[in-house]
């Protein structure tokens, strides 16, 4: 097994409220790699620890074996130019066109020339099914268009991991479907690391390589999409479906 970031024994307080306890997992290269849990359950801190948007209280993040707990701010800024973020709402520049947000962070961490920005910019927008859209305001885009500009403001680094916050956020359920192949088509074309933070369900039954449930700050339950559907773990079959709607399932398979 090939692990790229791993989390070992995080703890994370907020003053008294013990947020993340002993959480320990893999997630693995070129996967989709899921992190659910309810609202409050602790899998948004996860994520922002695994950045270094939070710092843990005790335990290791490492990327690669290489210890992102013990970096100083220099070392951090090398791994995140590793790091592509696509954020819940997309999070584009409304006063910048689609090929200046996409261009944003090669201004920002490369000193590339013009025509290979602009050369690497048309590349990611037409992966993403969105060619000749460049000169286009964020005002101008669907819901569906402007996740794509972000999801290509996120591989514009050609990064070796991506964190997705709820993609599918506000999305009709055609368009997440939409949003999610394309997040793991990706994954596995550059064999990246994939973590989407998500509560679509219908996204982890089609995508989720490796799914980790966060139940009150633990890490309660990690499988596949197809092992939900076998689980007996109670919490993760209330979370997902419902016990009853489980039951049915199970005993009335498709």
């Amino acid at each position: 097994m090939i692990t790229a970031i791993e989390a070992k024994d995080i703890n994370k307080y907020f003053g008294e409220h013990h947020v993340l306890k002993d959480i320990s997992c893999r997630f693995e290269k070129g996967k989709t790699n899921l992190v659910i849990g309810q609202s409050g359950s602790g899998k948004t801190v996860l994520i922002k620890c695994l950045v270094g948007l939070y710092e843990v209280d005790s335990g290791i993040v490492l990327y690669d074996e290489r210890n992102f707990s013990t970096m100083n701010s220099k070392q951090r800024k090398e791994i995140r130019q590793e790091i592509g973020m696509l954020f819940q709402m997309g999070a584009l520049f409304d006063m910048m066109t689609v090929e200046e947000n996409v261009m944003f962070p090669l201004n920002m961490f490369t000193n590339k020339s013009i025509e290979e920005k602009q050369e690497r910019v048309n590349f990611v927008l037409k992966r993403v099914n969105l060619p000749d859209s460049n000169k286009l305001m964020p005002s101008e885009l669907s819901g569906g268009m402007r996740k794509r500009v972000a999801i290509a403001r996120a591989i514009a680094m050609n990064p070796q991991y991506l964190f997705c916050d709820e993609p599918n956020s506000g999305l009709d359920p055609q368009t997440a479907g939409v949003i999610d192949h394309l997040i793991q088509e990706i994954t596995l074309e550059y064999d990246i690391t994939t973590i989407v933070n998500t509560h679509d369900m219908n996204s982890v039954l089609s995508i989720g390589d490796r799914v980790n449930f966060i139940y009150e700050g633990e890490l309660w339950w990690k499988g596949t999409k197809d092992e939900i559907l076998q689980t007996e773990n109670k919490e993760l079959n209330d979370f997902v479906f419902g016990t009853e709607l489980t039951s049915r399932l199970k005993n009335h398979p498709a």
